[in-house]
């Protein structure tokens, strides 16, 4: 039997908002309408979907299976058929690292600029910008995992690459030379030399500074040597001004998440998110 996209779209927004009450306002249908349409995918599927609960509903495992087979292209397909008079329009509160944003995200979304769209960017780590996606201050966040929260939908960005760089000249034995790190705890070396080497990383950093663009400046300037994202280090690789001290048959990576909250309903962060996912294929 035919499932149709409305069918499935009210059952997403029912699994995401573990509400049959919560998704009719979402959907601006009446609470019986959404569930007719359950019950119809139900009995189109021959299978339960959700469960009954004092307050909302839970999927069972089978909608969870279905919901992330055709979230993907459920949540493409609404980006692409979103009214186009408003879609740049409005203002789009969005969150991430302060240097993946600068280097990669913000030129992106430049030609935006002077199109009705405000941009409003929080800076911050993962845990603060995930709370801010939660409470409605940010529509949208680049976050370093993918969040666990429900009602959070995530979909990979880029893969972040790292690469263990050095000024030309400067001694290139790790185990002698000065190291620069982003914190006391070295959680991006660590990760690296675990990747890398298979060992830990147990040196005590010559330089510490939260910031990887003031790491990258210290290291530029023969500080010593540091592991830093690909991204934010192949303008000075290509000039020389750094040089990899070790190329690795398969380098680390970290893959960046674009969340947002359960639906799309704001024309203009649709419209943002679209951006970033089609420019990240050329990061």
């Amino acid at each position: 039997m035919a499932v149709s996209l409305d069918l499935l779209r009210t059952f997403l927004a029912v699994h995401r908002e573990g509400s049959v009450t919560s998704a009719a306002r979402r959907l601006s249908l009446s609470q019986p309408a959404v569930t007719g349409q359950i019950r119809a995918l139900e009995a189109a599927l021959g299978r339960q979907l959700f469960v009954r609960l004092p307050r909302g509903v839970a999927p069972t495992p089978v909608a969870d299976l279905l919901a992330r087979q055709v979230a993907g292209a459920l949540d493409e397909l609404e980006a692409v058929v979103a009214p186009q008079p408003d879609a740049a329009t409005g203002t789009v509160h969005l969150g991430g690292a302060a240097e993946f944003l600068t280097e990669l995200v913000l030129p992106a979304l430049a030609p935006l600029s002077g199109t009705g769209l405000r941009l409003r960017v929080t800076l911050g780590l993962s845990d603060d910008l995930v709370r801010g996606l939660e409470s409605g201050a940010l529509d949208l966040a680049v976050l370093t995992a993918r969040p666990r929260q429900r009602r959070l939908v995530a979909e990979p960005l880029y893969d972040e690459e790292f690469v263990l760089v050095a000024a030309p000249g400067c001694d290139p034995d790790p185990q002698r030379a000065p190291l620069v790190a982003y914190a006391e705890e070295l959680p991006i070396v660590r990760r690296y030399w675990r990747s890398v080497f298979d060992t830990r990383a147990t040196r005590t950093a010559d330089v510490v500074v939260p910031n990887l663009h003031a790491v990258l400046a210290a290291v530029r300037a023969g500080a010593g040597f540091s592991v830093l994202p690909e991204y934010l280090c192949r303008a000075d690789l290509a000039a020389g001004r750094l040089v990899a001290l070790h190329t690795p048959e398969v380098p680390p990576l970290n893959t960046l998440f674009l969340a947002h909250r359960t639906g799309l309903a704001n024309p203009a962060v649709a419209h943002v998110r679209a951006r970033l996912l089609e420019a990240a294929k050329t990061f």
